[in-house]
């Protein structure tokens, strides 16, 4: 025999006259539980999702490196462009074209990206993404820089500036 009874309006009485069944309060208890729980799954996913995205970029700076540098092999200069590599319409993993100066012809060292204490990252060649904002100043350590993916020492460094 069940210890439940059925009431007139289809609901489940315990035998003693209680209903069955959860409290508004326990309801929202687990909810609030549900939410917080997701907003921490949610933070560490896009944090990876980031952290992807930086090794792409990585990947590909240092990809395009080794282009720009067989084409000097070949060519005996630097290229003027990206697009002389076949790497005119490359996009960045946040949607933004890859930036490119060579610092080798002369009055170039004045466009190079330069350290906090403002020497040139590259002697021959910047490379870089502008990062998650799209943002980018001359100086690496300037606040809008922090995210860039860049290539410097001539290559020995690949990562982003706030790590230079």
């Amino acid at each position: 025999m069940s210890r439940y009874r059925q009431t007139a309006a289809g609901g489940r009485l315990h035998g003693r006259g209680r209903a069955v069944g959860f409290t508004l309060v326990e309801l929202m208890f687990a909810v609030s539980i549900a939410v917080v729980i997701s907003m921490l799954a949610i933070g560490q996913f896009t944090e990876h999702i980031e952290h992807s995205r930086v090794e792409a970029a990585k990947a590909d700076i240092l990809m395009i490196s080794m282009d720009i540098q067989r084409y000097r092999n070949d060519h005996g200069t630097l290229p003027g462009s990206l697009v002389d590599v076949g790497r005119g319409g490359y996009l960045d993993p946040w949607k933004n074209p890859y930036h490119y100066q060579d610092l080798t012809g002369k009055g170039a060292k004045g466009k190079a990206r330069k350290d906090k204490r403002l020497n040139p990252l590259n002697s021959d060649f910047d490379l870089f993404s502008a990062g998650k904002d799209g943002v980018f100043k001359t100086q690496v350590d300037n606040k809008d820089s922090l995210d860039d993916v860049i290539r410097a020492r001539d290559g020995s460094f690949i990562d982003l500036a706030e790590k230079f």
